[in-house]
């Protein structure tokens, strides 16, 4: 059985299908392809990297491939707002690709499981949602996890733990309580997953 969307969260099938080979690495042109290749043999020379990861971008726009490497390139390097920026423009290629009645219904659990272009989409936005966590950005950070709740209501992606650490950093009540390894807050601070133990 193939995964699906539901129907009314369908962008066109040709689009939608094209994207999904695209997040699986597939159809990049062979200029970008070379380009990115060459990018990772040259970590030892970090703006040489960043250009031909940036012309490899250039070519194919639209392509996940730059991007992804370029988000890499960016978060590995400890340049995590030049991530985020990448990260956002993924999550806006994704967006424009699943069509614009994505996320009106959450989709499936096999589609969440199983089809390439929704799980590159849920995986942008818990990289985004880690991000801003990450630069101090709470109210950013819960809006993105907020949408991959609603996306992913079966925590098959794993946001919740993000969810959690928020939550501890929000609420500076329960820091002082986690100095307690055996305090109740304490015990509740690693759920073994899903959001149902979040707020």
């Amino acid at each position: 059985m193939t995964p699906s969307l539901p129907p009314d969260a369908l962008a066109d099938a040709d689009t939608l299908a094209r994207f999904a080979q695209l997040a699986l690495g597939g159809g990049l042109p062979p200029e970008a392809e070379a380009l990115v290749a060459e990018a990772g043999r040259l970590r030892d020379r970090p703006d040489d990297a960043l250009a031909r990861l940036e012309r490899a971008r250039a070519i194919a726009p639209d392509h996940p491939a730059p991007l992804i490497a370029l988000y890499r390139f960016h978060f590995y390097g400890h340049r995590l707002a030049a991530a985020r920026a990448v990260g956002e423009d993924a999550l806006a290629v994704a967006r424009a690709a699943l069509g614009a009645d994505f996320g009106v219904q959450p989709p499936s659990r096999d589609a969440v499981r199983y089809d390439a272009a929704v799980r590159f989409y849920l995986f942008t936005l818990k990289g985004l949602a880690y991000l801003h966590l990450r630069t101090g950005a709470l109210e950013a950070a819960r809006t993105r996890l907020d949408e991959l709740r609603r996306l992913d209501p079966d925590d098959q992606l794993g946001g919740a733990v993000l969810l959690h650490v928020l939550t501890r950093h929000a609420d500076e009540a329960a820091r002082a309580d986690l100095a307690d390894a055996d305090s109740p807050a304490a015990l509740r601070a690693y759920p073994a997953s899903g959001w149902a133990a979040q707020p």
